[in-house]
């Protein structure tokens, strides 16, 4: 056996040279960038809890959310801040470890990754530096309608999104178990 191989077979001049799914990155920038940028607008031009009406289904209302998704845990007297933050740190940095092992030949899942990587920095600094994440995009039908949310919500599901579509395809062309 020879002892300069890793037990991945690969030298670790090769190991060094890896490439890696790093250089996605730039898009969680860019994410975080237009939604602190669109929160800012928001905040400047929006009235706290004062629905502008742009289209029959879409309206700019201004919110402040102390909670999770939904206002999930908003009504509690701030120790939520603190969990949701932490638990954004350690998915941020699960993220940012599995982008620097991911194979470069796997695009969908890294840009997925980077989207929902971008949108948790981007509500994280609203709440470590505001204490709550502001919102301002609200769609409705009717009277139905559906939670007030901003750009790095909509970056967060679509990289969400990304991920289950490179689950499902993985999984369609996984060998079928067999008796």
């Amino acid at each position: 056996m020879n002892t300069t191989m890793t037990a991945k077979n690969t030298t670790p001049s090769e190991q060094k040279t890896k490439a890696t799914n790093l250089p996605w990155l730039w898009l969680s920038f860019i994410i975080i960038f237009a939604d602190q940028a669109s929160k800012w607008l928001a905040v400047h031009m929006l009235t706290l809890y004062e629905p502008v009406k742009v289209l029959p289904f879409f309206n700019l209302t201004l919110a402040h959310n102390r909670g999770a998704a939904f206002s999930f845990l908003s009504s509690q007297n701030g120790w939520q801040q603190w969990v949701f933050g932490a638990i954004a740190l350690i998915v941020c940095g699960m993220i940012v470890l599995w982008l620097y092992r991911l194979p470069r030949r796997n695009t969908r899942l890294a840009i997925g990754l980077t989207l929902i990587l971008g949108g948790a920095l981007g509500n994280l600094w609203d709440r470590l530096t505001l204490g709550y994440v502001v919102d301002f995009i609200q769609l409705h039908v009717g009277l139905l309608s559906w939670p007030v949310f901003n750009v790095a919500d909509s970056s967060i599901c679509i990289g969400a999104v990304l991920l289950m579509m490179d689950i499902l395809r993985k999984a369609r062309n996984y060998p079928k178990y067999q008796e």
